[in-house]
This record gives structure tokens, sequence and C-alpha cells, in this order.
């Protein structure tokens, strides 16, 4: 079974799984929770060079301790077990909270949606954001349900573009022009599956790791 038939297939069985999970994507976005919005925003900061589940898992120890908003540097580095470049990033969620809190409250959505398009929004996050790249910003926007059609370049991804014959070889560094050129393509590979991309996205993180997560 080549690639191509294999995701196809795949699809087939799986679709029901993405459908609910950007379902609720959207639910996040539609009901303005900033709360859950700056949530996904801290774990997506942790996401580079680290196990998803490993940050989600972080994520919920900050919650559960009530240092998402307010916890100190020693307190949110003792919550990041696992995560690596964890010094780094526990000045990043510190950092973050002066674009993003107002008074100690997120105001998450007030923020993004003064933004005209969701490629706009990533650029904002980018430049202003310290410790986020294009595929951070992208994977954060697709979590609180504001840009379904923005790549998010994980290795899942670019192992898949490349069994594909869409690359050569997966980059070992990703410019912004390198990021522009790879999204391009993915959509295109989606278009060409019949698949939309944001579905394309979570189906390769199902075929490589088993199940439909963030």
């Amino acid at each position: 079974m080549d690639v191509k038939h294999e995701i196809k297939e795949l699809y087939r069985d799986v679709r029901p799984l993405i459908e609910k999970r950007l379902m609720e994507f959207r639910g996040i976005w539609e009901k303005g929770d900033d709360c859950a919005m700056f949530k996904e925003f801290i774990f997506c900061l942790l996401t580079p060079q680290s196990k998803a589940k490993i940050c989600w898992d972080a994520v919920e120890r900050m919650e559960q301790r009530s240092l998402l908003m307010n916890g100190d540097y020693r307190e949110i580095l003792d919550c990041l077990e696992g995560v690596r470049f964890k010094n780094k990033k526990a000045e990043y969620i510190i950092f973050s909270r002066a674009i993003f809190l107002d008074a100690g409250m997120p105001r998450v959505k007030p923020i993004i949606s003064g933004f005209k398009s969701p490629e706009e929004a990533r650029e904002f996050l980018v430049n202003d954001v310290k410790g986020m790249g294009y595929k951070e910003a992208s994977h954060f926007l697709r979590n609180i349900g504001f840009g379904e059609n923005l790549a998010i370049l994980d290795r899942h991804i670019l192992k898949n573009l490349k069994f594909l014959g869409k690359i050569k070889d997966v980059p070992k560094s990703i410019s912004r022009k390198i990021y522009m050129e790879l999204e391009k393509l993915f959509l295109k590979t989606a278009e060409e599956l019949g698949i939309p991309s944001s579905h394309l996205d979570l189906l390769l993180w199902y075929k490589e790791a088993g199940e439909v997560f963030k």
C-alpha cells in the first residue's frame, strides 16, 4: 500500500475523531474562553523539542497549583518536569504575561481578534512573543479555533511530506521563507489528497502517535 492510499484509508476511520477535536478548538474561540486560550498558549510555548503530552501535563500542574497567571519563576520551573529547556521556557511564560494578562486576568481573544487574519496574528506572535516560532504560533492559533488553515510543520508533517515525495529531506532548520514555502506545499498536498488541511495535520499526528491529541 502506498503512502497516499494509506493516508486516505486511515482518514476514513479517524475523521470523526478529528472533527470532534476541531469542534472543541472552535468552541474555545466561540465562547471567548480567555483562560482556556492562555492555557493553550502556554502549552504551545512549551512544545519546541519536547513531547506534547509532557508539556500538557506541565500546564495542568501549573493550573492545579494556580500558577498560570501569577506563579513566580521557581514555582513554574518546578512544574516543568520533563520539558526541554525548561529554564528558558519558564522565563518565556513570565514574559508572555505582559502581553496577554491585564490586572492578572487573560485577555487573549481581544488581542488576537484585533488582527485582520490568522496570518497577521501569527506574525505578531512570532515577532513579539519570546520563544514562539511559526510552528508554535500556528499550533496555538489552530488550538483556539483561529487559524485552521495554518500549517503546523512539526516532525510528523515533515516526515510524511518526505514519504509522499513532496520534499527530498526534512530540513534541519527552517527560516521564515522556507516555512512559507513548506506551508504552501502542505496546503497543496492536502488539496491533492482531498483532505482539509486542518484534518490532515491531526491525521498525520494520529498516523505517527496513534491518537488525536492537540
